[in-house]
């Protein structure tokens, strides 16, 4: 399982650069315009220049709405400010076939550009709060569009997190769904350390934090900690070892 962070401003991928060892992809957001906000091009270059070059960085391109050219175009910006892969939240996509529109014009808007970036159809598990496309039906709009993989975070930050509205038995049929189109497995939404159990169990590929590694546990006003980082990479690698202990004794 891969870890994302997510800073808010260099000075935050700066201390994510002090933990680099600890994590695997950092990614470039603006919490304050929404779940998925994005921020601005130099910000991502600006990151991009801060962290150990082997370090992808992944950007958002906001919680966009039903705008295919206008969000290809943020998405290629994205690609040309340094970042890797690029997350699209299709917040204003009340169907599939909207959603699968709005991906196929990133894709080839990406991948024309970088075509080892990698393209990840983010969706939210509070979908029924915003009117936004099915969780479970994220895989398919994935596949069908050509994205690498498929997410959910949380479109509402009130609290409430990822188990709350996707149960782990659902999350689980989200990431087997994903697995079965080829795609990768992403899930964030105010993850604490007590969800790396199941995330685990269930084969989560890609687990995306920010208020769990911030001072206090506040992804707005705390700051991301090297030392949180550590501490949350300890506990991911300690449950991917009980569970291939497990694993192999049921062998």
């Amino acid at each position: 399982m891969l870890l994302l962070i997510s800073p808010d401003g260099v000075e935050e991928a700066l201390d994510c650069a002090k933990a680099a060892e600890h994590l695997d992809i950092v990614d470039v957001k603006k919490p304050d315009e929404g779940s998925l906000g994005a921020n601005f091009p130099w910000v991502i270059k600006e990151i991009r220049d801060a962290v150990p070059a082997d370090k992808p960085v992944s950007a958002t391109v906001g919680d966009v709405p039903y705008k295919p050219g206008t969000v290809a175009q943020a998405a290629l910006g994205a690609a040309v400010s340094g970042a890797t892969y690029i997350k699209v939240g299709l917040y204003g996509c009340t169907t599939p076939e909207q959603a699968i529109d709005v991906m196929r014009g990133v894709v080839r808007a990406v991948k024309d550009y970088r075509a080892d970036a990698f393209v990840v159809a983010s969706g939210y598990a509070d979908a029924h709060r915003i009117g936004c496309v099915n969780p479970l039906a994220l895989p398919d709009i994935a596949r069908r569009s050509g994205s690498d993989a498929a997410m959910l975070d949380t479109a509402v930050k009130d609290g409430t997190r990822l188990f709350d509205h996707v149960p782990p038995d659902v999350c689980a049929e989200f990431v087997r769904r994903a697995h079965e189109a080829d795609l990768l497995a992403a899930l964030a939404g105010s993850v604490k350390v007590g969800d790396l159990g199941a995330l685990t169990r269930i084969g989560t590929d890609i687990v995306g934090v920010r208020g769990a590694v911030c001072e206090g546990g506040d992804r707005t006003t705390g700051r991301i900690q090297p030392r949180l980082v550590a501490a949350f990479r300890a506990e991911m690698d300690r449950h991917a070892r009980e569970y291939a202990a497990a694993v192999a004794a049921a062998s």
